[in-house]
């Protein structure tokens, strides 16, 4: 599968002494070094966890080619619960591990690992990195900024802005709620699920967020359904279910398959592709490592917006399903870049 999908090179980590069993994918450093968040879960095999970790660090690569940055596609997966197996020797471990690859491979939080879990790896290698403490922004606030900019572009293409829009969202963690409070302070209506009844308890109180259980989120009659915990949610069960305008959300890998995102054209559902629509997270490595301020990090990630619109109109003009248009750019880009090395 590594070898179909293009990447340059897999590492399988084993630390025994620390409990440590990890994944690190490298797609494609045309463009730059490896850029990509680790995350912490539970998967069935390792198998999967490899599978997962290459499906996503090809997102990266793509995600950076049409974000329009000097930077190449990773990811990496530790296997473990996050709330049981991790420990400052298996962070340790991990983090040695990375620092191995020299540069090569510069990576951050993601699912299962928080700033906290940075912090401790940082001390060990200088390849993981995190917004400074005392920011004003941070990768989680930067990620829902851009999809923000993305559900007001899916508004813009029916005439409207984000007060009243009905907004039908997915996953209330790190991302996702930080995304639900800019929508409610801009007027949008939520209906909201999670798997956490904590959290949908608040965003219920907070927000005045309707609520319905997880599986009962894909009926909600909406403007927008924002997918914004798990990947592989839009699917051959969920697809006919959306009663949507558009998808747009921060989850990566958000179709099972891509023939969904042609399943959701032929509906005549816009897709915002994942890649293009969160890709504030990786934006946020550039004010993570100096490269730009605050204010600078903020006006790329509010751009996401209109290279959405953008995306938009010239797939509608060619006929093409948005998705397959995003990857055909991104592939040119690399194709080119290739050329002038």
């Amino acid at each position: 599968m590594a070898r179909e999908m293009g990447h340059e090179e897999v590492i399988l980590v084993q630390d025994a002494a620390a409990g440590l069993r990890a994944v690190i994918a490298l797609h494609d450093t045309t463009l730059g070094p490896a850029v990509g968040g680790t995350r912490m879960r539970v998967y069935p095999t390792v198998d999967e966890a490899m599978v997962d970790a290459l499906r996503l660090a090809r997102a990266m690569t793509y995600k950076a080619a049409l974000a329009e940055m000097p930077r190449g596609g990773g990811k990496a997966v530790i296997l473990g619960d996050p709330a049981r197996d991790k420990t400052r020797a298996l962070l340790g471990a991990y983090a040695r591990a990375v620092d191995r690859l020299g540069g090569r491979f510069q990576s951050g939080a993601d699912m299962g690992i928080d700033a906290r879990d940075v912090a401790v790896m940082s001390r060990i290698t200088r390849h993981v990195s995190h917004t400074p403490p005392g920011a004003k922004v941070d990768t989680a606030e930067l990620a829902a900024l851009g999809v923000l900019a993305s559900i007001r572009a899916a508004a813009g293409e029916r005439q409207r802005t984000l007060d009243g829009l009905h907004v039908a969202l997915q996953g209330l963690g790190q991302v996702g709620y930080r995304l639900a409070r800019m929508l409610r302070k801009a007027g949008a209506r939520l209906t909201v699920a999670d798997v956490d009844p904590r959290l949908v308890e608040r965003a219920a109180e907070e927000l005045q967020a309707a609520v319905v259980a997880p599986d009962a989120i894909y009926d909600v009659e909406a403007d927008v359904f924002s997918p914004n915990a798990a990947g592989g949610v839009i699917d051959e069960a969920t697809v006919p279910r959306l009663r949507c305008h558009a998808v747009a959300g921060a989850a990566n890998e958000q179709l099972a398959e891509p023939r969904h995102g042609d399943a959701l054209h032929e509906r005549g559902i816009l897709y915002g592709p994942d890649y293009v629509v969160n890709a504030g997270g990786l934006l946020s490595l550039l004010f993570e490592l100096g490269e730009t301020d605050e204010e600078g990090v903020t006006r790329r990630v509010e751009a996401i917006g209109g290279r959405l619109s953008a995306l938009w109109a010239r797939a509608r003009s060619e006929g093409v399903a948005p998705h397959r248009l995003a990857d055909r750019i991104a592939e040119e880009r690399l194709a080119a870049a290739r050329k002038e090395k």
